[in-house]
């Protein structure tokens, strides 16, 4: 079984047992979050689609903490004027676990 949810403007494919990162939430270490825009959702031999979302349908995940993805590096570059910038930037995001995955029938 696996779904596909929807979690700070981004698409994740998720399963039970999973660790994924999202933007960053408002949740506290060993805490629960419910993630209820579940886009899509696969059980055995059916496959539920949402008009765009399932409706009743959730995805149970415990906080793993609070991190920080890798530095991405930005460099601005002109030719001939002597003109060049360098610029990093590391996101916030938030490590999930699923624990659940819930489908309303």
């Amino acid at each position: 079984m696996y779904a596909i949810i929807e979690a700070g403007g981004k698409q994740h494919r998720v399963a039970k047992n999973d660790v994924i990162l999202v933007e960053k939430l408002n949740a506290k270490q060993g805490g629960e979050v419910k993630l209820s825009k579940v886009l899509l959702a696969k059980e055995g031999n059916s496959l539920h689609v949402g008009n765009p979302y399932l409706k009743g349908s959730h995805v149970t995940c415990e906080v793993l903490g609070q991190v920080r993805q890798d530095k991405v590096i930005a460099y601005k570059y002109k030719r001939r004027k002597s003109e060049k910038k360098k610029i990093g930037h590391r996101q916030n995001v938030t490590k999930l676990k699923v624990k659940e995955i819930d489908i309303a029938k």
